[in-house]
């Protein structure tokens, strides 16, 4: 029907509890249509167009007026948003970047953080292996000291042997020997790879990796602990070494001066021996530790005083006999054993068994070796720079003149030959060919090796 030509009329049906209600919908042009009042039998909604009538019940009348605001609405939303449309996509892109430049910043914070952890990891590792080389560094250092002082005998037994710590496996490994008292330091076994690979890794808890940096640090603390151990019982072994050599020295020349001898001499009357070689000198390099700068200043000594003892081995300063040593006669103005008068003993009478081996009491050369008046059968030992002893009494003689005697060689055996009232030895000590008080020589000689 054309809006020209159609009337709409509703006639609603009087009720009792309704107040009752008509309306008419004239448009216009409503001269085709004319609304014919019905009787209102029934609540019923009726549209009238062209002589017909279409009733309609409330619910589908209001179901078609639903469905037509409904239709309203959305054809209004459709317009809006089509006429929206670029705005709303402009909204929804910028909210979509928006939320992209949000996950874009929290990965780029996590990929900083994981770069942070990685970089600490790494130089914890690089600070952990460098402290591992200076540890290894200083055990090789310690281990050549190690072997530098067990080539010196004076250190034997010197160095004191350390307690194993708990949970060291030195439990059950053999110790080593004192003088080779070094730390042993086994790298730990993932330690290789490590350096191998150094890939980053993401820690997943910082709190083991902690305890693992703690654990590494724990594992050094103990390492440098026990080579600081080491290395003061090295330089107190070194010390002891020093001081034991410094008052040897003291005593040696003691000795020297005390019996009126002339150094310069004795050493040029020490015998060459067969040696040779280029002359190195010894130097001490620019970065020289302590332990380095001490033993030169050992070495210097030990070569000095081997020089000592070469020239000591020229001094009659040692026993003629061995055992205890008991005097029958002194040096001295004595009564004679024979005429009881007053006489000049030029020696020591040393109380021996016949038999008993007569030592020679320095390195020396025999001169004479035979009978000689009072003396009996007698050696005498030239020991050089004007230095001489000589063995009476004899009664065995064990060595030929031109024979060159070592110190502690037998000469010959006691005996009571010659001017002698019984077994006995008669030792005489001479300088220039002056007879001297041998006690002076034996005094010496316990005073040097008392230290």
């Amino acid at each position: 029907m054309s809006k020209s030509s159609a009337q709409y009329s509703q006639y609603p049906k009087h009720h009792p509890h309704d107040h009752g209600r008509a309306f008419q919908r004239r448009p216009a042009a409503a001269a085709a249509a004319t609304a014919i009042p019905l009787p209102a039998t029934d609540d019923a909604y009726t549209i009238v167009h062209a002589g017909k009538q279409v009733r309609f019940g409330p619910v589908v009348f209001w179901i078609v007026v639903g469905t037509i605001v409904l239709l309203g609405l959305w054809s209004a939303a459709t317009a809006t948003y089509f006429a929206f449309r670029d705005d709303v996509l402009t909204r929804l892109i910028a909210r979509q970047a928006e939320m992209q430049y949000a996950y874009e910043d929290r990965i780029a914070e996590l990929r900083a953080k994981v770069d942070r952890t990685t970089s600490r990891q790494l130089l914890d590792q690089e600070q952990f292996d460098q402290k591992l080389d200076q540890i290894m560094k200083r055990q090789t250092a310690l281990e050549s000291r190690a072997t530098a002082l067990g080539a010196m005998p004076d250190v034997t037994g010197s160095i004191p042997r350390s307690a194993p710590q708990r949970g060291d496996s030195s439990q059950t490994t053999p110790k080593p020997s004192p003088i080779s008292d070094t730390v042993i330091f086994v790298a730990p076994p993932d330690r290789e790879a490590r350096l191998e690979s150094r890939a980053p890794t993401v820690v997943a808890a910082p709190t083991s990796q902690f305890a693992k940096n703690q654990g590494f640090d724990n594992v050094l603390v103990r390492l440098t602990t026990s080579l600081d151990q080491v290395e003061r019982r090295q330089m107190a072994a070194l010390n002891a070494v020093e001081e034991s050599m410094d008052s040897r020295m003291r005593r040696m020349r003691g000795v020297v001066s005390d019996l009126g001898l002339n150094l310069a001499h004795l050493e040029d009357a020490v015998p060459r021996t067969a040696m040779g070689g280029p002359f190195v000198p010894v130097k001490l390099t620019a970065n020289a530790g302590p332990f380095e700068k001490q033993l030169y200043r050992i070495n210097t000594t030990r070569a000095e005083m081997d020089r000592l003892n070469r020239t000591l081995a020229l001094v009659p300063y040692r026993k003629p006999v061995i055992g205890e040593v008991e005097f029958t006669s002194g040096f001295g103005v004595r009564s004679d054993p024979f005429l009881g008068r007053p006489a000049m003993h030029t020696g020591l009478d040393f109380r021996a068994a016949t038999g008993d081996p007569v030592r020679a009491t320095a390195y020396g050369k025999v001169v004479s070796a035979g009978w000689s008046g009072g003396y009996g059968r007698m050696v005498e030992v030239d020991h050089g720079n004007g230095l001489s002893t000589r063995y009476g009494h004899l009664s065995e003689i064990n060595v030929r003149v031109g024979e060159i005697v070592k110190i502690g060689q037998v000469v010959g055996l006691v005996g009571s030959t010659g001017r002698s009232t019984g077994p006995h030895l008669h030792y005489e000590t001479r300088i220039e060919g002056e007879a001297v008080d041998p006690q002076k020589f034996l005094r010496a000689g316990v005073r040097l090796s008392a230290g």
